[in-house]
């Protein structure tokens, strides 16, 4: 790791110490292992999530419609389950369509070149409308007997969505930091027009991030219909904002060709813990929205002001 990387994550690495002593200060509780367990496990499904949306901001892109994919994949993901379908299969292909969606997401902007915030504004849509339309707009409940699901997300210790998202994190490190699909993700998000120049296939790569990012989220889709034991077509609404600002709080450039998995790991833990915290502390829920808000907005000015020395 470069010190320019390190020194990327450090700064919401501190600001999430901070934050953590300081609910703590103010409310002992928070230091609790039963509390440090459910910011963790609160923060799995953005965490995944916001995963695969790193290399896609890294690549200079951006998608929007991770929420709307992740409350469809929750719907398919409890469909097959009400069919009998065996749980390793269930992931599988809940998996393999949030994949398709991401892979319909790169085809449009890659393919026919179009602004990947526009194409992922109207699919976010379509998306949200395919769920409500396919489970005519009521959530899809698991069967009572099935409770392969709840460990995921529930159970006594830490649940094993905590497990396979740091599982994750290390793996698509990695791949950033080692492999040449990695190097060539951060090529294209910093200088497209130059990675082309050096022989890089950027609508190969691109289609491929955009898939991967897709495939994560229909992981989150499965982690969300685990914990309440169903798949809901209105959930994770606005959950894109939590997604992309997880990213950008952990160091990525939304300019594209910089940020690290660890920094977005770090922001999605950062985001939960001032949930969290201003939960524990009595603080209004208006009142977290806009320290929430204030934290993002903060985030954007340093990356600007990175950019400028830059």
């Amino acid at each position: 790791m470069s010190l320019k990387s390190l020194f990327t994550i450090l700064g919401p690495f501190i600001a999430l110490l901070v934050i953590y002593g300081t609910f703590g200060a103010l409310n002992p509780a928070m230091f609790s292992s039963e509390v440090l367990r459910d910011i963790l496990t609160q923060t799995v499904i953005v965490g995944i999530a916001a995963i695969g949306m790193t290399l896609i901001i890294i690549s200079g892109g951006i998608d929007l419609s991770v929420g709307s994919v992740i409350a469809l994949c929750s719907v398919v993901g409890a469909t097959l389950v009400t069919k009998g379908v065996a749980p390793p299969l269930v992931f599988l292909c809940t998996i393999a369509f949030g994949g398709f969606c991401g892979l319909i997401n790169g085809g449009l902007s890659t393919g026919l070149k179009l602004m990947p915030f526009i194409v992922t504004l109207g699919t976010m849509q379509i998306f949200r409308g395919a769920g409500k339309v396919y489970s005519k707009g009521t959530p899809v409940n698991l069967p009572f007997d099935v409770t392969a699901y709840k460990p995921w997300m529930g159970g006594s210790g830490i649940p094993h969505g905590v497990w396979l998202m740091i599982a994750l994190v290390i793996i698509f490190a990695l791949v950033l930091r080692y492999t040449r699909f990695g190097r060539h993700v951060f090529a294209i998000g910093s200088n497209e027009q130059t990675a082309t120049l050096c022989g890089v296939n950027v609508p190969r790569t691109k289609l491929l991030v955009y898939t991967i990012g897709g495939a994560l989220t229909g992981l989150s889709g499965m982690m969300i219909m685990a914990k309440p034991s169903q798949g809901d077509p209105t959930t994770a609404l606005g959950m894109e904002l939590d997604v992309i600002a997880s990213v950008v709080i952990g160091g990525a450039s939304l300019s594209g060709g910089e940020g690290t998995v660890l920094g977005t790991l770090i922001g999605a833990l950062l985001m939960t813990t001032i949930r969290m915290g201003c939960n524990l502390n009595g603080i209004p829920t208006p009142w977290t929205e806009i320290i929430t808000g204030a934290i993002i907005v903060v985030a954007v000015i340093i990356d600007r002001l990175r950019q400028r020395e830059a």
